[in-house]
């Protein structure tokens, strides 16, 4: 009954494999400079882009935080000479949805259009407005800081936001992953129009950018499209990066005052940069240490076992320079002691013996299983191209993810968590301490 359980198990991955190996995946570099990426998709009349930029708030420099999120903002509200009100209503009129966003690295815009064609010219029209032509409106840049400015004094009485924001300063000290993307009340009262002008300028380059396409277009098409939209963007030959993390900046555990019921504990360390050979073991084990919800390590010893938690959680998130690992948990402040130190006991014993068979097995097939669902519309497989582009990771990385899951060993996993994680240097943040 085993063998023939572990046969089917065999045949469905060969047969996923062969489904993401269906995924044909174009490339090609914009004579502006731009890479590339398209999957030509007819199954439905809709077509999503994804434009990513070296623009995230890494860049900010030290006093203007909240640059890089105050420009991409305001790049979507008056373009071309359209004020924001026409705008918004031009693309809501053709059935569009432009947005975007700004993480630690990257600036980003996306598009999703109906693919006819006067759908598709009027929507790709307004997108190129958007990050060719942004106007920087003073009145609406002084309304939005104004705005963000008042979000900000409301978010720092959460002690989820506390919490986060004294973790990122603490574990990365004077690294740009320090600053908080949406910057602070003083720094952003320093921005101005000039301060926006030059920082699209300077980081939204045609060399730099990365363009994702996908469904209803012809491979002609895409170029095509492609060429129209890296062309109008800013020249420029700057190649930006970010710094490597020096450290760990560890500060033991901090605790802060806070009149919620309960303790809010983010405790964890820079750890792990895209496309590092420990990628694979991190993520497998960290599935099983924290990342598998109900099957963790850690919430049957912290909830199962003790009842302390309704959840926690541990996960890495890689990034351009060493990403942190979190561990994270909410408790009763007269608890968070004893779930403290479960915690640590457990994430020592998992780094000192690793994971059983049994629990590797178990995570392999769950990640296994689950990796078509990241894959099952148009707008993931732009988001998850958008990621390998931009991070520069190989064009075989969905083809080989299975692959790369299925190798991972409990050696491998041993020897990356001991490699990268020092259970003896994991800063600790608990805001609502007693």
């Amino acid at each position: 009954m085993f063998i023939k359980f572990i046969q089917i198990i065999f045949l469905f991955v060969c047969f996923m494999q062969n489904s993401f190996a269906a995924l044909k995946i174009d490339t090609w570099n914009t004579q502006a400079g731009t890479k590339v990426f398209f999957v030509e998709n007819h199954d439905l009349p809709i077509l999503d882009i994804n434009i990513n930029f070296f623009a995230g708030s890494a860049q900010d420099p030290v006093g203007k935080e909240g640059l890089a999120n105050l420009t991409r903002h305001l790049m979507s509200l008056g373009a071309a000479g359209i004020n924001e009100e026409k705008l918004a209503n031009q693309i809501s009129d053709i059935g569009a949805v432009i947005k975007g966003d700004v993480d630690l690295d990257r600036a980003y815009f996306k598009l999703r259009t109906l693919s006819s064609s006067s759908q598709k010219d009027k929507a790709l029209t307004l997108f190129k407005n958007i990050i060719h032509s942004p106007d920087f409106p003073v009145p609406v840049i002084d309304r939005e800081k104004n705005r963000i400015i008042a979000s900000i004094k409301q978010s720092m009485t959460q002690p989820e936001t506390i919490a986060n924001l004294t973790f990122m300063k603490s574990i990365y000290g004077d690294h740009p992953y320090a600053h908080d993307e949406a910057g602070s009340t003083d720094t952003l009262q320093k921005l101005n129009q000039e301060d926006l002008k030059q920082f699209y300028k300077n980081y939204y380059l045609s060399s730099e950018a990365t363009i994702v396409i996908v469904g209803d277009l012809s491979a002609d098409e895409a170029r095509k499209v492609s060429e129209s939209i890296s062309q109008g963007l800013p020249q420029g030959n700057t190649k930006h990066n970010i710094s490597p993390v020096t450290g760990p900046n560890y500060v033991g555990v901090k605790k802060i005052q806070h009149p919620a019921k309960q303790a809010h504990i983010l405790m964890g360390m820079p750890a792990l940069k895209r496309g590092e050979k420990d990628y694979f073991p991190l993520y497998v084990g960290n599935y099983i240490l924290g990342g598998g919800g109900f099957v963790s390590r850690l919430t049957e010893e912290v909830r199962e076992k003790k009842g302390l938690v309704y959840s926690v959680y541990s996960y890495f998130m890689p990034l351009y320079a060493e990403g942190p690992l979190e561990i994270g948990l909410q408790t009763k402040k007269e608890q968070a002691d004893e779930a403290l130190a479960i915690v640590n006991s457990t994430v020592k014993k998992f780094i000192d013996e690793g994971p059983s068979e049994k629990e590797l097995m178990a995570a392999k097939q769950n990640l296994v299983g689950g990796f078509p669902l990241r894959l099952d519309s148009n707008a993931k497989i732009v988001d998850y191209l958008s990621m390998i582009a931009f991070y520069d990771l190989p064009i075989s990385y969905i083809d080989n993810y299975i692959q790369e899951i299925n190798k991972v060993t409990i050696s491998q996993i041993k020897t990356a968590f001991k490699n990268k994680i020092d259970p003896n240097k994991l800063t600790t943040i608990i805001v609502g301490a007693e």
